[in-house]
């Protein structure tokens, strides 16, 4: 079945691949970016060709975001899905962060997924069905040294989405999550790096090890055809077009083996919260209503 679906971060990357498989599989959609009309009016104009609404949101401006949700509602005739893809990453040795960076990477990671719910949840609740997708991360589950704050962001983004499938799930509205492992896109291009280098000299030979491990890393998706983005934009359009009720809460998209390490993880955590809400009787929370 066809769906009215909005996507964030839609000018490259994951983003823009999901856009152009939710089209070609027949769904309606608004891929939203930053400057569609400046630097990414060739990536706009691409997914416009293709069929897309093309929405302006800065995920870090409340009143874009609420306009643009509004405007994604009146072009689409409604909203059945929110793919909350935006995000941004880090490289570097985790306290020549500044506070200031950390804000910075917040407010896209986290509270831009949350600007972004809480300007739609209001049309999903008046309709009594919605499906929220939270794209995190395998660094969601697990830490990796140098992606320090990116990591935080990502184990924040787990925690919210956790949440809203509880309290929403009476109301219909569907909360998952899609954890991809490391991808060659153009999020590696973009990467946030520390602005306090200070204390560079007091870390020795360590201050070199972010950019060695990055390099490897490199290599690795390099060598490995199988880490292909598009399997992402599969998984997500997967997760769709499941029936309501029937979704996994987290989906792990992953060829390098850290997927398989971090499966059996999300397994046991789903085990144990299922057993911690029915022992204080909210068991029926973790379960979605279907009209």
């Amino acid at each position: 079945m066809s769906k009215k679906i909005l996507i964030t971060g839609a000018s490259g990357g994951f983003g823009k691949l999901t856009a152009k498989t939710l089209l070609e599989q027949g769904h309606t959609v608004a891929a939203s970016m930053r400057n569609a009309e400046g630097r990414n009016k060739e990536h706009a104009d691409e997914l416009a060709a293709a069929g897309a609404t093309i929405v302006e949101i800065d995920v870090t401006n409340t009143d874009s975001v609420n306009n643009g949700v509004q405007k994604t509602i009146d072009a689409l005739g409604g909203l059945d899905v929110v793919i909350n893809n935006a995000g941004v990453g880090v490289l570097g040795l985790q306290e020549q962060f500044t506070p200031e960076d950390w804000q910075r990477l917040f407010d896209i990671n986290v509270f831009g997924v949350q600007r972004i719910n809480r300007a739609a949840l209001p049309h999903l609740r008046n309709q009594g069905s919605g499906l929220l997708v939270q794209v995190s991360s395998l660094l969601g589950r697990m830490t990796m040294p140098f992606y320090g704050p990116y990591n935080a962001s990502k184990w924040a983004v787990e925690a919210l989405a956790e949440n809203y499938r509880s309290e929403l799930s009476g109301l219909g509205i569907d909360s998952v999550i899609v954890e991809p492992g490391g991808f060659p896109t153009s999020f590696f291009s973009s990467l946030i790096e520390p602005s306090d280098r200070s204390q560079d000299a007091s870390y020795g030979e360590l201050i070199q090890a972010p950019k060695q491990f990055f390099d490897n890393f490199e290599g690795a998706l390099a060598s490995n055809p199988a880490q292909n983005p598009q399997n992402v934009a599969d998984a997500i359009s997967k997760v769709i077009s499941t029936p309501a009720g029937q979704r996994p809460f987290r989906t792990v998209v992953d060829k390098m083996g850290m997927g398989d390490a971090i499966q059996p993880y999300n397994d046991a955590l789903d085990q144990v919260t299922s057993g911690i809400y029915n022992a204080f009787g909210m068991g029926d929370m973790l379960k979605l209503k279907v009209s």
